[in-house]
């Protein structure tokens, strides 16, 4: 009998996905495409579920996460991963408490790099050997070739710009990003949905006639990959990163990448992308700077496609599984 996972995440987790929601589904397909039966977590049917599963995989450590996960523990008594899908930059803007009572319910935890691991251990006071660093990663079709045309026509975009790609809130850090740039002569592009709407106003009332705004490009789309060819680098000003499923994206493309140093992004990245302090626009435009005028590494995008693939992700994903449930006997 095949493995059967039961996934499940925070309530509106979809109403405004980012790289945690493409996580999951990319997990999701991956682990399908291996032979492991993945059921999405519906509570109309969840007696039906409970029963099938042999592993519960929850994602993130939203607020009233621990209410599902102690009913999996101590009701239901199914073994629990957790994929915590966090970064704890300041611990003043969290839920400490409760993010560590619904770690500590879990069997074993996935952060995105050894990096989240070690500060997570670290801060919760928990055991090392609970954590397993799983990849974040990209699809095989970022490796294929888009034309830059296809992106430029759709939206009118002929000068050389930088891409930004991810929901236009305050832990992007677009609205610092457009100040970094004013005067540098190069146009910047933003996509992505407008999560925090009073932010994306002042994003707007801030930007000039070399920022465009050109909403959500539906993920793995040709339009999507067109960005990625057409631009002289991806950016990502973040107060935090863990990587960045846009970066990874970008380099498997064969963009140029500059990056915040805040978060795992050495961990992935290394000596290939620019690294900038998120806080200091100074830093913002240099980086970015250095990044375009940089020559381009094909061997980038190798090193991307050897270590970061969702396919990778799934075999560590089943290794897991299959070491949780012997050590459960």
């Amino acid at each position: 009998m095949p493995l059967t996972i039961l996934f499940n995440t925070y309530p509106v987790a979809f109403d405004c996905p980012g790289g945690g929601e493409v996580q999951l589904l990319k997990y999701m397909e991956q682990l399908e495409a291996a032979g492991v039966h993945v059921i999405h977590y519906d509570p109309w049917n969840a007696k039906k579920q409970f029963d099938q599963a042999d592993i519960v995989h929850y994602f993130s450590v939203q607020g009233g996460s621990w209410r599902f996960c102690i009913h999996v523990q101590e009701v239901r008594k199914l073994p629990l991963i957790i994929s915590p899908i966090i970064w704890i930059d300041d611990p003043a803007k969290y839920g400490m408490e409760e993010i560590g009572a619904t770690l500590r319910m879990a069997d074993h935890i996935l952060p995105n790099s050894q990096a989240e691991c070690d500060q997570l251990a670290n801060i919760f006071d928990m055991s090392p050997s609970l954590f397993s660093p799983i990849v974040n990663g990209v699809d095989d079709i970022f490796f294929v070739h888009a034309d830059p045309a296809v992106f430029r026509n759709q939206f009118g975009i002929q000068n050389k710009f930088v891409l930004c790609m991810g929901n236009i809130e305050a832990r992007k850090n677009q609205l610092r990003l457009i100040e970094a740039l004013k005067g540098s002569g190069l146009h910047l592009v933003l996509a992505g949905q407008e999560r925090e709407a009073d932010y994306a106003l002042q994003c707007h009332a801030t930007a000039d006639a070399t920022v465009h705004f050109v909403g959500v490009l539906e993920h793995g789309s040709e339009l999507q990959r067109a960005a990625y060819a057409a631009t002289e680098g991806l950016i990502l000003p973040s107060t935090l990163e863990t990587p960045g499923l846009a970066a990874l994206e970008a380099a498997a493309a064969g963009c140029r990448i500059a990056v915040t140093q805040e978060g795992c992004t050495r961990e992935y990245f290394r000596d290939f992308a620019e690294y900038m302090n998120p806080y200091d626009t100074t830093s913002i435009c240099h980086a970015v700077q250095t990044a375009v005028n940089s020559p381009r590494r094909p061997e980038f995008s190798t090193f991307v496609k050897e270590h970061y693939t969702w396919k990778h992700a799934a075999q560590q994903l089943i290794a897991v599984y299959n070491n949780v449930l012997a050590t459960r006997g």
